[in-house]
């Protein structure tokens, strides 16, 4: 089931990425056409532009406002979610000892599992599917500010702090920051999890390969995009220090104590 939602997810994240990539070149109008253009795409850069407007022409800040406006209007979303994988992180355990019990790959005894692994679900009042909805909602939003910033052709003709909006950050300062401020959002995700064998190998994994491939990315990309990745990322790990600030605390006592 974990599977085939993960394939699931991946799909509707490629199949969002690649139905825009053909047209990231493409400055972004009115007169753009197409659902995702006129639809996500247009409205966030006509709101990018408007706030830069009100701030005198300054797209670096109007992308930092935009950024934390999205991200407040997500934030009942990823609550939800960090709250989802929360409760199934503490639930990893107790699946694991079922796993154990029916270790037999007959379908008779998988089938059981399938049913324990419910009534498990029930007992404690999670939703295994809980945390899968506000990714399929938040995804095309996200991949939609993106190209917003990628096409909207005022910003690559500005400049913020030490950097031009529209080429990379000639100093990698943001590139840095961007990697460095993912591995802690991520590494705060982790903390208070109970995950094992290969799940927490994969997370472990995932703890330092995002953080390298977000540096890549930011190298190559416009400042602008990195200006937008630091952004969120910090205010990802304001949310997730909030909502997990107890089981934090708890992991750093205990490695004190160590």
């Amino acid at each position: 089931m974990k599977k085939k939602l993960g394939l699931l997810v991946l799909l509707t994240v490629l199949v969002s990425v690649i139905s825009g990539c053909n047209q990231v070149n493409q400055p972004i109008t009115a007169e753009s056409t197409g659902v995702w253009n006129q639809y996500f795409v247009y409205p966030l850069s006509w709101l990018i532009t408007a706030v830069a407007r009100t701030f005198g022409n300054d797209f670096g800040l109007a992308i930092i406002v935009v950024t934390l406006i999205i991200r407040c209007a997500l934030l009942p979303l990823m609550v939800k979610q960090t709250k989802s994988t929360k409760a199934m992180q503490g639930l990893q355990p107790e699946m694991a000892k079922l796993r154990e019990k029916y270790s037999s790959k007959d379908q008779a005894t998988q089938q059981k599992l399938q049913q324990e692994m419910m009534q498990l679900y029930q007992q404690h009042g999670v939703n295994p599917l809980a945390g899968c909805l506000p990714i399929f909602i938040q995804m095309p939003i996200l991949i939609a500010f993106y190209h917003a910033i990628m096409r909207t052709a005022e910003i690559k003709q500005h400049s913020f702090l030490w950097f031009d909006l529209g080429v990379h950050d000639p100093y990698y300062i943001l590139p840095v920051v961007a990697g460095i401020t993912t591995f802690i959002q991520q590494k705060l995700s982790m903390t208070g999890g109970a995950m094992e064998g290969p799940q927490a190998a994969q997370m472990k994994m995932m703890l330092w390969l995002m953080p390298i491939m977000i540096v890549v990315f930011a190298v190559n990309f416009p400042a602008a995009l990195s200006l937008y990745w630091v952004v969120g990322n910090i205010f990802s790990i304001g949310q997730t220090y909030f909502i997990k600030g107890p089981d934090i605390k708890a992991a750093k006592a205990g490695g004190a104590a160590k």
